[in-house]
């Protein structure tokens, strides 16, 4: 009996420094179940700050944090969707200090506005107005429903070198268009004039819409346009989102683009490690 004993008590101490393994031979952790499990107690994590164990709230979850580090209990909170009815399902901003700029040769010369800018009107067309991209503007977005409307906000600051003068019959005329997969979806025109202050500048203001995108990842980008040009120096250069002379500087000109996706949700998918 005392040999009993000796060997009960040998296997309890190698097992507090050993791997156990059930119905495996070689375990790969300090406990390895190979099989179910079926829980009918508590389950408690130490807590990394005062090593006190946590047994977690009602409806929380554990959650790895990776290896090298104990798990902590989450809440996980699933949002409750009513049919038919519109959620933010993306929402991103994108900022561009580059910009465009355009010289006086660089002016579209089109007979009528109204047949140029069409919605949907394909960016490479033959007959479209010379569109520059604002490059940092051109960005991805993904939609998941067939039922959504796609918000854009898109803000910039346009400057000319006008030579200061108290005549304001000088002015020109650009257009600036917000794409989605290189199809015009919104399009703002808009007019710059001189002052008696040198190299005038404006703050330009759009939002557009798009509604019932195709599932999918789609590309949304911003472009502008120099239209026309009234009283102004050949060599007057006009910049979209670019400064163009020294009173104002790359961050003053910033261009931005907000993207909002509301969807009616179709799709739902499972949570996954």
């Amino acid at each position: 009996m005392k040999n009993i004993f000796s060997i009960l008590f040998i296997a309890v101490g190698l097992s507090l420094y050993a791997q156990v393994g059930i119905k495996t031979e070689s375990p790969k952790a300090r406990l390895d179940v190979n099989g179910d499990m079926n829980l009918r107690g508590k389950l408690a994590v130490s807590n990394t700050t005062n090593s006190a164990l946590s047994e977690g709230a009602a409806d929380q979850i554990l959650v790895s944090q990776g290896e090298g580090y104990a798990p902590v209990w989450k809440s996980l909170r699933i949002p409750q969707y009513e049919a038919n009815k519109f959620y933010l399902i993306f929402n991103n901003s994108f900022a561009d200090v580059t910009g465009v700029s355009f010289s006086g040769s660089e002016e579209s010369t089109i007979s009528s506005r109204s047949a140029a800018f069409v919605k949907n009107k394909d960016y490479n067309a033959t007959n479209f107005p010379r569109f520059k991209k604002i490059p940092s503007l051109t960005q991805t977005i993904n939609v998941y429903s067939t039922v959504s409307k796609a918000y854009f906000q898109f803000e910039t600051v346009v400057q000319a070198t006008y030579t200061g003068s108290s005549s304001s019959d000088r002015s020109i005329d650009y257009a600036c268009g917000i794409f989605v997969d290189d199809k015009l979806i919104n399009l703002r025109q808009g007019n710059l004039r001189s002052s008696s202050a040198n190299n005038t500048f404006l703050t330009h203001n759009q939002i557009g819409m798009a509604e019932n995108l195709s599932k999918g990842q789609h590309t949304v980008s911003v472009a502008c346009s120099r239209m026309a040009s009234f009283n102004v120096a050949d060599n007057t250069v006009l910049g979209i989102g670019r400064a163009v002379a020294g009173n104002i500087d790359s961050f003053i000109a910033e261009s931005t683009l907000k993207v909002d996706v509301y969807e009616v949700p179709q799709q739902f998918n499972a949570i996954t490690n």
